[in-house]
């Protein structure tokens, strides 16, 4: 028996449990209504003016109180044998690093390479070794019935394999701030000839192009989720028009105003919050960049006039 609203083994495992508990639930919410109505008809008191005593029978209390224990223990062990199902990684499985952080995903494949949506191979075990930078967040693949919360300090795992090639989207189901609702990304499912080669070409490009350009680097270390280029305001200071720029700043308990040059856009990104912009929350994450990163990364801003 497969609920064919799943895109993967694991959510056919979900859609089995589900379909099979509500089978249940909607039998028995049509036995007892049914019983309800029958005895209500049976018994009403123009062909019953006078009531009368009922002896209890002995067998009905066992029937009625082995059966629904029975179809409870079916549900716990139909439930307890997909959880293992959905906890045990099978061999061989694609591992893929999974960096969670207010508010974007980042994913890391073996071979280096870095992106902000999950590319996946079709019928290919995949499995998610997840961190958090900051806060809970929750790993939620809706077409594919799995989830997963990210604990800071602890290394989570997920595994799923998809069945059917797609965009399916990845959304946070733990509330994690201000941009919570920003916090999506994408799966995408790859025929395996697909996947390949997108994936060797990542590696090539990795190896030759060394740093990523600082417009890939805004996206991939999560900038984007807090700092506009184009002027709108978010939860930071929009990155077009900033250097040069006077700010009103607290540092040390003091304010001051300050004017935005290449020191600071480096000591903003290295020492998050050591200097706070006026006007915004203190709650700039410290990102892990390189020399080289960072110099791509300030260059980038410094180009937003």
């Amino acid at each position: 028996m497969i609920f064919s609203g799943s895109t993967g083994l694991s959510g056919r495992v979900v859609d089995n449990v589900f379909l099979y508990i509500l089978v249940i639930c909607v039998f028995l919410l049509g036995l007892i209504t049914f019983l309800m109505v029958y005895f209500v008809i049976r018994y009403r008191r123009e062909k019953h003016p006078r009531s009368a005593d009922i002896e209890g029978s002995t067998w009905l209390e066992i029937t009625w109180t082995v059966v629904p224990t029975l179809i409870v223990l079916t549900m716990f062990y139909y439930g307890l044998t997909g959880f293992e199902f959905l906890k045990k990684v099978p061999e061989g499985a694609m591992i893929v690093k999974v960096v969670a952080r207010q508010w974007s995903w980042l994913f890391q494949y073996e071979n280096g390479v870095q992106d902000t949506e999950l590319r996946v191979p079709l019928g290919k075990p995949v499995k998610l070794v997840m961190n958090s930078l900051d806060v809970i967040h929750g790993f939620y693949i809706p077409a594919f019935r799995v989830k997963q919360d990210i604990v800071p300090g602890m290394t989570n795992v997920l595994w799923f394999q998809p069945t059917q090639e797609g965009t399916y989207d990845v959304l946070c189901s733990q509330y994690c701030g201000l941009q919570h609702s920003h916090m999506l990304s994408k799966v995408i499912v790859l025929p395996e000839e697909g996947f390949t080669s997108w994936y060797q070409g990542k590696e090539r490009e990795v190896a030759t192009k060394g740093p990523l350009p600082g417009a890939q680097l805004y996206q991939v270390k999560g900038c984007v989720a807090c700092h506009s280029t184009d002027g709108s305001p978010r939860v930071g200071p929009t990155f077009k028009g900033l250097l040069g720029k006077k700010e009103e700043v607290t540092s040390g308990g003091k304010k001051e105003t300050l004017v935005v040059d290449d020191a600071f856009i480096r000591k903003f990104i290295t020492e998050p919050n050591v200097v706070h912009i006026e006007g915004y929350p203190p709650i700039m994450p410290k990102i892990s960049v390189t020399d080289e990163e960072l110099t791509a990364l300030v260059d980038y801003i410094k180009s937003l006039k």
